[in-house]
């Protein structure tokens, strides 16, 4: 009996990250049909790995960056209005002392110290002042406040920090939750027609009688299949050059350069809420930021990273460099006894030829190449302008698409994110009001994850142990199937690292037990 031919779809995207999802979602907003395919699941590597942050990129504008800054400034709001459950402001607070220095290659440090030497590679507050006038008027702010100036020796601020500290600036930027940013992209993807594949790795795709002909392995049973699309999006992140080069059996001139960056989590820092960024005597920067309530969150680290298989952990190195930054600062020395956790992603940059990884540019650069059967290969970008490099991707790809509408995503909220960014207390107060077996910080956790939807995961549910098993930490058989059916997760690291964060709060029994019911639901009753 012979083989049925598979259907031809306009766009294959290869890669399950905030580009690859970001890309599709477009995508078939404008009416084309989409598929995409991630060898792993959804943000299993640099878009779960960030800093977690919609922000403009203070230290950019030393780079000369300003158009990158500007619609990085310009999205923070637009995304923010977006999905209020997991975007939400912060507050920065950057310490001034005389010891700050630049990195010796940016622009901004060699024109200084040309035309003021006797600076000596110090970073002067005039200049930081200046860069945040920028920052806050490039982008048309309206949600978020300004810049103010701090008095640390009054402040709250200033408590955890060293006596030298005395004075600060104090700025606006953005929290995102951003593996669950990729996998909602992914979900609003499919509701609007899209094929989402996960556990499903590209092995190759070649041009055959004007398409593209691609090949695909489920990596769970190994069994292989092919689809058809008349264009093809390499969205895979850290492995662009190899799926150019091993996949599609293409040279390109353009490279990508590799770059690690780690972070670490610690026992929680300090009492309030905002965020701190620090200035390092080596012309780095870091981050403090509280964390999931408990915890605070510190990084990161530039190193160069060879290869994209190699999974990339935070060194005892990396982990120490940062903990001393940070001891440059707080009174109470941060010490590797305060670690709880560290994780590490690879950023992969369009390689600019820049001399370091600090310096290599964070903008991303798309390159198209066919008459027919286009591919667009997608090199660096940045998660707050994921939606930009989106749009961007499609005015590349629209012309060869007589039927795709114009640009629509700005504005248009994210699944649960249909409310206003100011009523999110009054969201977890009636939620937890209609559920009264709920403690304020679990309606608060499941709010800030599910937005509107966490009413579809508790349904008509009227005690906890309607909820069904309970794994600890408040996570509940009801919320595991919902993530099961609805957002992809097929093991309990997506569950715990990827779909949340509470890896840091269950034991390697729990997650072990969590492990053992996902596998028997998907023997008894495969979702995906």
């Amino acid at each position: 009996m012979a083989s049925s031919t598979p259907k031809v779809t306009d766009i294959f995207v290869i890669g399950g990250g905030i580009n690859g999802c970001g890309i599709a979602r477009d995508a078939v907003g404008r009416g084309l049909t989409v598929e995409l395919a991630e060898m792993n699941d959804l943000a299993s590597a640099t878009s779960s790995a960030s800093t977690k942050l919609f922000h403009g990129g203070l230290r950019y504008l030393e780079y000369f960056e300003v158009r990158l800054v500007r619609e990085a400034l310009i999205e923070r709001e637009t995304l923010l209005r977006a999905m209020p459950h997991i975007s939400w402001p912060m507050r920065f607070v950057l310490p001034m002392h005389r010891e700050m220095r630049f990195d010796n290659d940016t622009p901004t440090s060699r024109l200084l110290s040309f035309v003021m030497p006797w600076m000596k590679g110090r970073r002067p507050s005039w200049l930081i002042r200046m860069g945040l006038f920028m920052y806050d008027h490039l982008g048309g702010r309206k949600i978020l406040p300004g810049t103010r100036s701090v008095d640390l020796t009054t402040d709250e601020a200033g408590v955890p920090l060293h006596d030298k500290f005395s004075r600060a600036f104090e700025y606006s930027d953005c929290w995102v939750e951003d593996s669950r940013l990729v996998v909602l992209n992914a979900r609003d993807a499919e509701a609007r027609g899209a094929t989402i594949n996960t556990r499903t790795k590209v092995v190759s795709a070649r041009r055959e009688n004007g398409l593209w002909r691609v090949e695909t392995e489920n990596t769970d049973t190994s069994a292989r299949s092919v689809s058809l699309a008349r264009a093809l999006v390499n969205a895979a992140g850290p492995w662009v050059a190899d799926v150019i080069e091993g996949v599609m059996g293409q040279n390109s001139s353009a490279g990508v350069r590799l770059v690690r960056g780690s972070h670490i989590v610690t026992k929680r820092l300090f009492d309030h809420d905002r965020c701190y960024f620090f200035q390092g005597t080596d012309g780095r920067i870091i981050f403090a930021i509280p964390y999931q309530e408990d915890f605070t969150l510190i990084g990161t680290t530039d190193k160069e990273h060879d290869d994209a298989d190699a999974r990339p952990e935070c060194t005892d190195e990396e982990a120490q460099y940062l903990c001393d930054f940070a001891t440059e600062y707080f009174k109470r020395p941060v010490t590797m006894q305060d670690v709880v956790w560290r994780y590490s992603g690879v950023r992969p940059l369009y390689d600019d030829g820049a001399s370091s990884a600090t310096a290599a540019t964070r903008d991303y650069v798309l390159k198209i190449e066919g008459e027919t059967a286009p591919v667009l290969n997608v090199f660096g970008g940045k998660i707050t302008t994921y939606r930009k490099l989106a749009e961007a991707a499609m005015a590349k790809l629209v012309p060869y698409f007589d039927q795709a509408t114009g640009d629509w995503t700005a504005g248009v909220a994210m699944p649960g994110g249909d409310f206003a960014v100011s009523d999110v207390d009054k969201l977890i107060a009636d939620l937890q009001a209609e559920y009264g077996f709920l403690t304020p910080a679990w309606a608060k956790r499941l709010v800030r994850a599910y937005g509107t939807e966490a009413r579809e995961i508790l349904g008509a549910t009227k005690t906890v142990a309607d909820l069904g098993q309970d794994f600890g930490a408040t996570l509940s058989e009801a919320e595991v199937t919902w993530l099961m059916s609805r957002e992809y997760a097929l093991s309990a690291e997506d569950v715990v690292w990827r779909r949340s964060k509470l890896g840091l709060r269950l034991s390697p029994l729990q997650i072990s037990a969590l492990d053992d019911h996902i596998a028997a639901a998907r023997q008894n009753a495969p979702v995906r």
